[in-house]
């Protein structure tokens, strides 16, 4: 049914959280990407063949007439805890099962739908406690979710949920409350900085379109999330499509702009398809499309799907790939907010930045700045992975230390101790273990003073056990392959630094080839055309600051401190240890090994292909890495 003003819209509003409110009790299964891979969807399906068998009234949708004993089956978005999916949460309860499986079904509803009772065996445990109740795991209590806020909480492809959540409350509050210029003076009061990479001020953005004398203006939500390691932006569209829809309604509102592209890489097919019934939905409701709320203001949008090129994350690259040209940046200026899309005025933001609007517009800029320090407001999402032991989707105050994600919400280091952390992706920097860069707050100013940046928000935790000349030869090779060819520096120069790199890992380099890093390092960074350019030698500029002394370890003493690089590790028998079993003799796939039986056993190195079967297949331990 069509909505067609505020009244009918908060009638509509009251209708839905009645509903929601009957549904006696609520299975919310994630269906994100992790967890869909997980196989979270055969859970779902078969949840709902148990509770037809036991005879319980499902209810799929709020639109049907509730009863108190109806049970709610839906498919949530990303609830972060990756590291224990495929989850599953009972409300109102707030019980978080994890790592179930399609096994575990029939319990749950005995147990937990008909019983009332909580499965033990499904609920978070670690070495202190057990949590049964989502908001009291570490996980998600040491936490602030806004643009989170409701993600594995509500059906992912309902506008009705949405719509119980307060959704569109704040276009409407644009629409009949507001100016445009109201709404920018909101955003710049909040100092909400975008979210995808240098943090510029977004109602500074919005103002110089608004101030555009053209009538033809853009607004476009930037969802091509390239960086290694990063899912933020995926997580949000794939579990709360409405939200950025949202967010960019009112970004059209305040800048009197019409139309709006949303540009998702195409390796993201489930945020494609929940973006798309999400725009049916708000079209059907009247809430998107010609004359919204009957306010004579109209706002179209529409998917664009990218081919997956990294460099098209960079805004004119975007926009080009959108009119469809090839993606690569363009000199500037003129920028974006002048002559973007189509040439025309454009507002540019990522869909967490988007995502942000709604809270901003519903509860005020004064709320909002009581997150974060001083120009660094509100929350950042982060997806952390790495080696550390409960990886996920997180999202903490800015200025939140490194010390308290990684120990506190990550669950501290996994597989050896911390040494460092890559953040920001490819245009990123390593940071080392120091107590100034472990107790570091993550925000966009405290970060470029040590030469590192927020970026879309991956961060990558490594232990001791981590090569970070393997580290930086890893992100160069990524962004290698992603360069777009435009400029010199970048398409020759990161070339060059990648051979380099591979010459260091595998034996061949000297410290003439340190010193050329710096200098090919300084070159990109001053003459690359885009800011992917001018940050592509990041990881290296970083790793030799704070790690030189593994370079020179790789060049001189050609050896690897972390035993990662295959060509410079080494194998050799202790023969203390050695009891001459011959067992790894006869797990050489080389005939590398030989001696004779109960006397100590010797490595051949020029014939070892340093597979590592040797050392694994030691009962005793006497085959050693030198």
């Amino acid at each position: 049914m069509r909505i067609n003003t505020r009244e009918e819209l908060d009638s509509m509003r009251e209708k839905y959280k009645a509903s929601l409110g009957k549904q006696y009790k609520q299975i919310l299964i994630c269906a994100g990407t992790g967890c869909v891979a997980g196989g979270s969807l055969d859970i779902y399906k078969r949840l709902q063949e148990i509770i037809d068998e036991r005879g319980l009234k499902l209810s799929l949708t709020l639109e049907e007439e509730p009863h108190d004993e109806t049970v709610g089956l839906k498919k949530s978005g990303c609830h972060g805890f990756c590291e224990m999916g495929p989850l599953l949460k009972i409300e109102p309860m707030g019980w978080l099962y994890i790592k179930v499986k399609v096994s575990d079904c029939e319990e749950i509803i005995e147990k937990s739908i008909i019983g009332d009772e909580v499965v033990e065996r499904l609920i978070y445990k670690n070495e202190n406690k057990s949590y049964s109740k989502q908001e009291e795991i570490p996980f998600y209590e040491k936490q602030t979710r806004v643009a989170l806020e409701h993600c594995g909480h509500i059906n992912a492809e309902s506008i009705e949920e949405y719509l119980a959540m307060d959704g569109y409350n704040a276009v409407a509050k644009a629409l009949f409350d507001m100016t445009s210029q109201d709404i920018v003076n909101e955003i710049s009061e909040a100092y909400l900085r975008g979210r995808g990479g240098g943090g510029f001020p977004t109602g500074r953005k919005w103002d110089q379109v608004l101030r555009q004398a053209e009538t033809e203006k853009y607004i476009v939500c930037n969802g091509d999330e390239g960086d290694p390691g990063a899912f933020m932006d995926r997580s949000m569209m794939e579990g709360d499509p409405h939200r950025v829809i949202e967010g960019m309604i009112i970004a059209g509102i305040a800048t009197k702009a019409h139309y709006g592209y949303i540009y998702v890489r195409a390796e993201y097919p489930l945020a494609v398809k929940r973006l798309q019934i999400a725009i049916e939905q708000a079209i059907k409701k009247g809430l998107l499309g010609k004359n919204i709320l009957n306010s004579g203001f109209d706002f179209e949008l529409h998917i664009n799907q990218g081919a997956g090129a990294f460099v098209c994350g960079e805004g004119s690259a975007l926009t080009a790939s959108i009119e469809g040209n090839r993606g690569m940046p363009r000199v500037k200026p003129p920028r974006t907010v002048e002559q973007g899309l189509f040439g025309k005025p454009t507002v540019l933001n990522n869909v967490e930045t988007f995502c942000n609007v709604t809270s901003i517009i519903n509860k005020g800029a004064k709320w909002y700045k009581t997150m974060g320090p001083d120009k660094n407001h509100g929350t950042k999402a982060f997806a952390l992975t790495g080696n550390v032991n409960n990886t996920g989707l997180i999202e903490v105050p800015m200025g939140t230390s490194l010390r308290k994600v990684i120990f506190d919400i990550g669950g501290g280091v996994k597989g050896g101790e911390f040494k460092a952390v890559q953040i920001g992706g490819p245009s990123g920097g390593c940071l080392c273990i120091n107590e100034n860069h472990l107790d570091l707050n993550l925000d966009f100013d405290s970060l470029k003073k040590v030469g590192a940046m927020i970026g879309s928000g991956g961060l990558v935790v490594m232990n001791d056990k981590s090569c970070m000349v393997e580290v930086a030869r890893f992100f160069m090779n990524f962004t290698q392959n992603e360069s777009c060819g435009k400029c010199i520096p970048c398409r020759e120069g990161t070339k060059r630094m990648l051979e380099i790199l591979d010459d260091i890992v595998e034996g061949r380099g000297t410290l003439e080839h340190i010193d050329m890093l710096e200098e090919l390092s300084e070159t990109i960074s001053a003459t690359a055309l885009c800011g992917l350019g001018k940050t592509a030698a990041s990881p290296v500029i970083s790793t030799l600051k704070y790690f030189r002394d593994e370079y020179i370890t790789h060049v001189v003493d050609k050896k690897c401190p972390g035993g990662v690089c295959k060509a410079l590790m080494s194998y050799e028998i202790d023969k203390d240890k050695c009891r001459g079993c011959s067992k790894c003799a006869r797990m050489c796939p080389v005939g590398a090994i030989s001696g004779e039986i109960k006397k100590p056993y010797t490595i051949d190195k020029s014939k070892c292909i340093k597979c590592g079967a040797c050392m694994d297949g030691c009962a005793f331990k006497a085959v050693q890495l030198v």
